[in-house]
């Protein structure tokens, strides 16, 4: 039995032409998550479908696709109508596809988009988010936190090249109420799927060193809204729900919202909004500390006003206080006076003339002294005259010094020594033999 054989092309064409004639491969809407997003300058983009079971970790099944340059744009378009952002990887989409199989291979070819789908996906996985943080019990913690009285030091997580950075501290550090703050940048990635690990990273880096810093700042600016997907995490929104600072988001633009809106401390839009909103704070203590400086220095003058007022009906008194003290204080001293009277004729009296008695004891007594002790240094005088140095010499006696030493002994006087001979009358100069 001679066996059936065609090409290779042939049966190419005979599969796509069974797929095209089968109304259940041609223009139906499927579900899928977008990978390998490769949009070329032509204008056409290849893609990669991808379906993963209910988990999301296990992939199931996937397929090329093709979207071409007369539907892409449109395409691009109407997704970033529907949803705010642009078309990019990891997304899930409700696509309309037909099935195609010719000489270059399977594929589907893209027609057409549901924004609705992604737009509702990603609220899902946002809401599963808040959720597990729920019953995990953290997502209130951050949002429960104080801010600091005052918030001048803050931490600044964002791209350093970032436009929205530069906005941030214009805004911050030239402000018209000469506020001033004390700011450092951590630099983290703050779009693609490396955003969330690096700015967990700067959080940890904060975290270090949080007894310097009373707030964190986390911005971006400008930037497409697709970029936000990046933020829509459950690792980010965990780490700042927790965190033991309050933290402010300026991630977006006025009509963006992210997951980690739902767990930081001041869930702002853009980066000048941060800003904004540290100032008005810090305005408001400022006004806050001028109003009681104006109520103290009004109580000030209240009670000076008051004191014042005191001290004039005092004024007025103390005339007729001071006659009444004068002649209560005089009334006392006549007593006193009479009191002393009495008392000079029963005590003081007596006392003087025993007094006297006793002074001219005393002055006998000391007159006998001194007269022994003149006697004793008289006697003390002549013993000292007798015995001095001078009384001796006038007696015969010589000193006989070497060099102006005293020598006592013959064995001293070497012989030609120049001897100094002191008498009564003078001195003599001789040689020893």
């Amino acid at each position: 039995m001679e066996k059936t054989r065609i090409t290779l092309q042939e049966l190419a064409c005979r599969i796509g032409a069974a797929i095209a004639a089968d109304s259940g491969t041609q223009n139906v809407w499927v579900t899928a998550e977008i990978q390998n997003l490769n949009p070329k300058p032509q204008g056409y983009c290849f893609m990669r479908l991808v379906q993963k079971d209910e988990t999301g970790t296990r992939q199931l099944t996937a397929m090329e696709a093709v979207c071409w340059s007369n539907v892409w744009p449109l395409l691009q378009r109407k997704f970033f109508d529907g949803t705010g952002q642009r078309l990019t990887n990891d997304l899930k989409v409700m696509l309309k596809v037909s099935a195609q199989f010719n000489d270059y291979g399977f594929r589907l070819i893209v027609s057409d988009i549901d924004p609705a789908y992604t737009m509702g996906d990603l609220l899902r996985r946002r809401r599963e988010i808040v959720e597990r943080l729920t019953r995990e019990g953290v997502i209130e913690m951050n949002r429960s936190l104080s801010w600091p009285i005052p918030v001048q030091r803050i931490a600044i997580i964002s791209a350093p090249s970032a436009a929205g950075f530069g906005d941030f501290i214009h805004q911050l550090i030239d402000n018209d109420a000469r506020l001033r703050f004390a700011v450092k940048l951590f630099p983290a990635a703050m779009q693609g799927n490396s955003a969330p690990a690096s700015i967990i990273a700067a959080l940890g880096e904060i975290s270090d060193q949080a007894d310097r810093w009373d707030a964190v700042a986390i911005i971006r600016g400008g930037g497409a809204t697709s970029d936000l997907h990046a933020f829509e995490n459950y690792d980010l929104a965990a780490a700042i729900a927790q965190f033991p600072l309050p933290v402010a988001i300026g991630i977006g633009h006025t009509r963006d919202t992210t997951v980690l809106d739902f767990v930081a401390k001041a869930p702002l839009k853009t980066p000048t909004a941060v800003a904004d909103f540290f100032l008005d704070r810090g305005k408001k203590l400022l006004q806050f500390l001028n109003d009681k400086s104006a109520m103290v220095c009004q109580l000030a003058t209240d009670r000076m006003a008051a004191d014042k007022e005191m001290l004039t009906r005092l004024e007025t008194r103390l005339p007729d206080a001071a006659l009444g003290l004068l002649a209560r204080s005089d009334r006392a001293l006549t007593a006193a006076a009479a009191a002393l009277t009495n008392l000079s004729a029963t005590r003081i009296t007596p006392a003087r003339s025993q007094l006297d008695m006793m002074q001219g004891r005393l002055a006998s007594a000391t007159a006998d002294l001194i007269r022994r002790r003149l006697d004793r240094l008289q006697s003390l005088a002549e013993m000292i005259a007798l015995l001095s140095p001078a009384a001796t010499l006038a007696r015969g006696y010589s000193i006989t010094r070497i060099d102006g030493h005293a020598v006592s002994s013959p064995d001293q006087v070497p012989p030609g020594a120049e001897l100094e001979i002191t008498l009564a009358g003078g001195t003599v100069a001789a040689t020893a033999r």
